[in-house]
């Protein structure tokens, strides 16, 4: 059944693989990004072609989620388009890389402002239609990095990406009740198909950064590359990723997984989060609230 779907950070890597793949599978797509008359105008002018190539109904909508009033106002223009939202995929995202110390508390917070908080302004614009609708689907672009084998220099980006995980299971079982089901999607490393690293910001305090290259650390930035290099294979497909939402989006209501790993390296996070999951499934069943694990299924 077509459902409209909203994306976020669609304009690149993940977020464009999967509108892109979401509207070919026969849905009404919204590839939210900034700037869609400046910068990502290309982007806009490419998207439509896409559209009227596949005959298609991908659109674009301006979105910034660091700003409530923008997330808002595109909300607004969705429902008012469509006439409602069945599906919300965050996705938009930034990465920083570096050693941790050299990052200012103002650097850690920004990263935080996008990847974090920008789902909670963009949660609290849609879910009122979810729950007015008495179903939906919240889908939540997650990182391996939460459960999985980490290397360091991106201490930011992986501590945002585990709070934006922690707070998507919270919301899982919040929804519940609602009808809302959620999907954990957890990609592992991809080196190429995105612009994680291509996009990724440097610390601001490049003294203290210089001071760990030229020190016992010489050489980290080469380093870590050549450990992605070493675990990821060459034929790694970032398209996977928006292959696996398409099917969660297209399985009827209460047959959706909980989680979704999507990892060439393997880095062990589908094990960690199968311990972490049951842990916190049996705390539910032990305190009398094991019904929040699975929404009601929705009446066809």
């Amino acid at each position: 059944m077509k459902k409209t779907v909203l994306i976020t950070g669609a304009s690149s890597g993940f977020g464009r693989l999967t509108a892109e793949a979401l509207a070919r599978a026969g849905n009404i797509v919204y590839a939210s990004m900034r700037h869609t008359t400046g910068r990502n105008a290309a982007v806009v002018a490419q998207m439509a072609a896409f559209a009227r190539t596949h005959g298609v109904d991908l659109r674009t909508v301006d979105m910034d989620v660091q700003s409530q009033e923008s997330v808002d106002a595109a909300v607004a223009t969705v429902v008012a388009e469509a006439g409602r939202i069945d599906v919300i995929v965050h996705n938009a995202g930034h990465m920083v890389f570096g050693p941790a110390e050299s990052f200012t508390p103002e650097q850690y917070a920004q990263v935080y402002d996008v990847n974090v908080l920008g789902t909670q302004r963009v949660n609290r614009a849609v879910l009122p239609h979810l729950r007015r609708q008495g179903q939906g689907l919240v889908v939540w672009v997650s990182s391996s990095s939460s459960a999985g084998g980490t290397p360091p220099y991106l201490a930011p980006y992986f501590a945002a990406k585990a709070a934006m995980d922690a707070i998507a299971v919270q919301y899982a079982r919040e929804l519940s009740r609602w009808g809302i089901e959620t999907s954990i999607i957890v990609p592992g490393a991809f080196t190429s198909g995105t612009n994680h690293f291509a996009h990724a910001g440097v610390p601001a305090d490049t003294a203290r950064a210089a001071e760990y290259e030229a020190g016992p650390y010489a050489g980290f930035g080469t380093q870590i590359q050549q450990a992605f290099a070493a675990i990821v294979p060459a034929d790694a497909d970032a398209g996977t990723v928006a292959e696996a939402i398409v099917e969660v989006v297209a399985r009827p209501s209460g047959l959706r997984p909980f989680r979704v790993h999507v990892d060439p390296a393997q880095d062990g996070a589908d094990v960690g989060f199968t311990v972490l999951d049951r842990l916190r499934a049996e705390m539910l069943h032990r305190v009398g609230l094991s019904d929040l694990l699975k929404p009601p299924v929705a009446a066809a």
